[in-house]
C-alpha cells in the first residue's frame, strides 16, 4: 500500500482534469464578471438540483458511518447542502419551478447515488470529496485574483467558496476520506481513486454543460 495519504494521491492524479477546469470559459467569465446572468442562473438552477441529491449522498455517508465525529461531520455537511441551496440559490434562480434536470446532473447526481445503494462507505466518501475541494480550490484562488469583489456582479459565490470555514470544512472532509482509505484494502483504495476520478470529471462537466446552457437532445 502506498505511504502517500489516499487525498494527495487523488489530487495529482487528477491534476490534467483540474487544469482543464481552470480553463473553462465558465470561470474566466465568472472572474472578470463578463459572465451572462442567463447562463449563471442557469448553472445555479442546475446546482440546486444537485446539491438536493448531494446531500442525500453525505447523509448517506453519515448513516453507513460508526466513528461518532464522521457521523457528526458528515450530517453537518449534508444540512450545510441545502441550507447553501435555499440561501444562494434563492438569490440568483428567477422560476426554480421550471428548471428541469440537464443530461449532465442527472448523470452526475445519478453516479454518486447508485454509490450510496453499492453500500461501500470509502467509495461513497471519496466521490463526494471532488465536489467540497475543487470548489474550495478554484473559490479561494478566484477570491485572491479577484482582490476587491465590490461591485462585482458574482461577489456572493466567489465569497461562499472562497471563504476560510469552507476550507476548513475541505480540509476536514479529507482526513475522513484519508482515515477511511487507510483502513481499507488495496481493491477498495482503488475503487475509491475511480470514484474519486470520476467526480472529478463531472466537474469538468458540470459547469461545462451549464455554460452551454445543455438541454435534452430529444423531447
Amino acid at each position: 500500500m502506498s505511504a502517500a495519504p489516499f487525498t494527495e494521491e487523488a489530487w495529482e492524479r487528477t491534476a490534467a482534469i483540474r487544469s482543464e477546469i481552470d480553463a473553462l470559459p465558465f470561470l474566466r467569465q465568472l472572474q472578470d464578471g463578463s459572465l451572462p446572468r442567463t447562463i449563471f442562473e442557469n448553472y445555479m438552477g442546475q446546482d440546486a438540483l444537485y446539491l438536493t441529491d448531494y446531500a442525500r449522498a453525505l447523509a448517506a455517508c453519515a448513516a453507513q458511518s460508526t466513528d461518532p465525529e464522521h457521523i457528526i461531520f458528515w450530517s453537518r455537511a449534508a444540512a450545510g447542502a441545502i441550507e447553501e441551496e435555499r440561501a444562494l440559490h434563492a438569490t440568483h434562480v428567477v422560476d426554480f419551478s421550471a428548471v428541469q434536470p440537464s443530461p449532465t446532473t442527472v448523470a452526475y447526481t445519478s453516479f454518486e447515488l447508485a454509490l450510496v445503494s453499492a453500500g461501500s462507505l470509502p467509495v461513497l466518501a471519496a466521490s463526494v470529496l471532488p465536489c467540497f475541494w475543487i470548489y474550495d480550490d478554484v473559490g479561494t484562488r478566484l477570491k485572491e485574483r479577484v482582490g476587491s469583489l465590490e461591485g462585482h456582479p458574482y461577489a456572493d459565490w466567489i465569497t461562499a467558496y472562497g471563504d476560510p470555514e469552507f476550507h476548513e470544512l475541505t480540509e476536514a472532509a479529507r482526513r475522513i476520506v484519508d482515515e477511511l482509505a487507510a483502513a481499507s484494502s488495496e481493491e477498495t483504495r482503488a475503487a475509491m481513486h475511480r470514484a474519486y476520478h470520476r467526480a472529478s470529471q463531472y466537474e469538468w462537466m458540470f459547469w461545462d454543460s451549464a455554460h452551454r446552457l445543455e438541454t435534452w437532445p430529444v423531447a
